[in-house]
């Protein structure tokens, strides 16, 4: 009989570019692919939930699963927060979310792709242009400083090409860590699943 751990090592990596030239986009997609990539402008707590629950669903995203409905529309309606989605044939395939500060830095809070999308240069699409707006930020929020810095946070319970997707499309690491973290059941696309 096999045991589940009480606890398992996370290691979790923090990458940034400093300026836009750091940005390497990510080579196109085939001329006439059925791919867009889009912002979500209209903040929906329900759509947003559901991309968060169907990317993160088997790499054990969960601090967001107990949000109510309000909390998610304080947080997709926070001056520069910006939702991006990659769509093939029209189905949503993953997201991006920014979250610009006054200060000019923006973190990419969250980003990946459902399942059937991984694993075909959709990422590194979504990624590129993810970014990309991140450093344009200033131009949609009002009161907010060009950005200057854009970071994200990773760990080694994302998907396997994560990291290296990171720093394909030009950020460096700048810091590392590992923490013994209980151990995270994969949660599954619904809570209760």
């Amino acid at each position: 009989m096999t045991t589940t751990p009480a606890t398992e090592p996370v290691t979790y990596w923090y990458l940034e570019q400093t300026a836009p030239g750091d940005l390497r986009p990510a080579r196109d997609l085939a001329p006439g692919a059925p791919v867009r990539i889009e912002r979500a402008a209209v903040p929906s707590p329900e759509f947003s939930r559901f991309l968060y629950t169907a990317v993160g669903q088997d790499v054990a995203w969960i601090d967001r699963l107990p949000w109510d409905r309000a909390r998610w529309r304080a947080q997709l309606e926070r001056p520069g927060v910006e939702t991006w989605v990659v769509y093939e044939h029209g189905t949503p395939g993953g997201f991006l979310e920014l979250s610009g500060e006054e200060s000019g830095v923006v973190e990419i809070g969250y980003f990946g792709l459902l399942p059937a999308f991984r694993g075909r240069g959709l990422g590194g699409a979504l990624l590129s242009a993810g970014t990309a707006r991140a450093w344009d930020l200033a131009g949609r929020t009002p009161g907010h400083r060009p950005t200057r810095r854009v970071w994200l946070h990773t760990c080694s319970r994302d998907g396997e090409h994560a990291l290296d997707n990171y720093r394909r499309r030009g950020f460096r690491v700048y810091d590392t860590h590992t923490k013994q973290e209980p151990y995270a059941r994969q949660p599954g696309p619904w809570p209760g699943a």
